[in-house]
């Protein structure tokens, strides 16, 4: 080997062995609270990926989505055609809210989905439920923070994760999170005039 080759093993073999020591004291198992947030997208797309690992390893999972309505979504179309029977899937909301300019149609329909998913988490079969776009209803008090996070504090299973997502995350949620990840927006297509596309946004 080159003396460059040398000097890389021996850095790489350095880095290995203090990446080791540090691994080996993280030895501890959780449910994980998991916020995806921030004005970036992909909140909602790594929170499926996480669902997808879940129905690979064969472990139950549910969806219960706060906001989007009916329309058809790949996630939404695969899991119900292909996994129904390992991941429940509920769409509880009627579209965004500019849609339905009806608050208290939307106040009664997040209302409805949070009791869905309290009924899913509390079913110690389920290893991950995703709330999507919960932040959403949280965040134009169509439900009251202080009882999710109360929920999630004191009534998840000590094993199960919950994963929610949407922008502006409340400060209460983010404070009681095991993981918070802000998806920053730095280009978008849609200020050039592009519209949302198959494959990519649903």
């Amino acid at each position: 080997m080159t003396d460059d080759s040398d000097r890389h093993a021996a850095k790489m073999a350095k880095k290995k062995a203090a990446r080791d020591k540090i691994m080996a004291t993280k030895t501890d198992e959780k449910g994980l609270i998991i916020v995806h947030t921030g004005k970036g997208k992909g909140k909602s797309s790594a929170a499926f990926g996480m669902i997808f690992r879940c129905i690979a390893h064969d472990m139950k999972c549910a969806v219960v989505q706060f906001i989007k309505g009916g329309m058809s979504t790949g996630e939404r179309d695969l899991i119900l055609s292909k996994f129904g029977d390992i991941c429940a899937f509920h769409t509880m909301g009627e579209g965004f809210t500019w849609e339905t300019q009806d608050r208290d149609r939307d106040i009664e329909m997040a209302q409805a989905a949070w009791e869905k998913a309290k009924e899913l988490i509390r079913d110690e079969s389920h290893k991950m439920v995703l709330l999507d776009e919960i932040n959403i209803a949280l965040r134009y008090d169509y439900l009251d923070i202080n009882e999710v996070v109360q929920f999630l504090a004191e009534e998840k299973p000590h094993m199960t994760h919950v994963v929610l997502t949407g922008r502006n995350a409340k400060d209460d949620l983010i404070e009681i999170a095991d993981l918070v990840t802000e998806m920053e927006l730095i280009k978008h297509p849609f200020r050039s005039g592009i519209k949302a596309q198959i494959g990519v946004e649903f």
